[in-house]
């Protein structure tokens, strides 16, 4: 298949644990560092190999990464750029030639490439790095596509607390194991049983006990404090992400200086 192919397709395909990371990181990157995408073999070797914001970890040898940039092309993922200058090849992906899909569909599934299951709250806060996803529900909606297009997958119905996304891009040899549904949010209250007392002469009545919170009344607690514990949460990924955002940054900044100092001999 060529790199200029104009097919679109309705559903995705299986792709390989190498073929899933260097596609991630080319979109990941055409996202967040524009400004150096297309992206050097190095560039490219250097941000499958990244210990953050990666699950799992890998060490890909360049010769690799060439060699599965190749097999994207041939599935018509990927392309070849050459540069008037006659530096280092470079390369970019051709998700958007090759799928009708949204900004936030692809940003999703490209975080779910490179980090694989996650959780609704985390998944909006780590794929908004790469576009702005403004609520849940609007990350519903573009799971919603991903999952009509079989490309993602989730552990329960996509309203309730506690589900976990994952991408549906495996191959069959990979033999992942099915999500396991999350508890119901709403199980009977365990029933109390009542233990003999040993009575006692008092010279006052006993105070009457306190009474307890209603059921809904400590739903609505619980939820609050769920959903300040989940902003918390969020605060400190975005925070990380920026680090990690202004990280690349650097390093893609050191790497066109050290292009630049060979070019003129240094």
């Amino acid at each position: 298949m060529s790199d200029g192919t104009t097919e679109k397709l309705t559903e995705f395909f299986p792709l390989s644990k190498a073929q899933r990371r260097v596609l991630g990181v080319l979109i990941e990157k055409a996202f967040t560092t524009p400004e150096y995408y297309p992206l050097t073999l190095k560039a490219l070797t250097t941000g499958c190999n990244q210990k953050s914001n990666r699950d799992p970890v890998v060490n890909y040898s360049e010769e690799s990464v060439e060699d599965t940039i190749e097999e994207l092309r041939e599935l018509g993922l990927a392309a070849v750029v050459h540069t008037e200058g006659g530096r280092a090849a470079r390369y970019r992906h051709y998700m958007r030639h090759r799928f009708e899909i949204t900004e936030p569909e692809l940003a999703v599934i490209t975080e779910l490439m490179l980090r694989g299951r996650q959780q609704l709250g985390e998944l909006r806060t780590r794929a908004g790095r790469m576009t702005p996803i403004d609520s849940l529900d609007e990350l519903r909606e573009a799971l919603r596509g991903l999952m009509k297009m079989k490309g993602a997958r989730s552990s329960g119905d996509l309203e309730r607390r506690g589900i976990e996304i994952d991408h549906a891009l495996y191959e069959p040899r990979e033999n992942v194991a099915a999500f396991a549904a999350p508890a119901e949010d709403d199980s009977e209250p365990a029933r109390q049983v009542e233990t003999p007392r040993t009575e006692t002469v008092a010279r006052n009545p006993p105070a009457a006990p306190a009474a307890s919170p209603s059921p809904a009344a400590q739903n609505e607690r619980f939820e609050n404090l769920e959903r300040q514990l989940q902003a918390s949460q969020q605060l400190q990924q975005q925070l990380l992400d920026e680090l990690e955002r202004l990280k690349d940054q650097f390093e893609s900044f050191q790497r066109d200086f050290e292009d630049f100092r060979t070019q003129l001999g240094g």
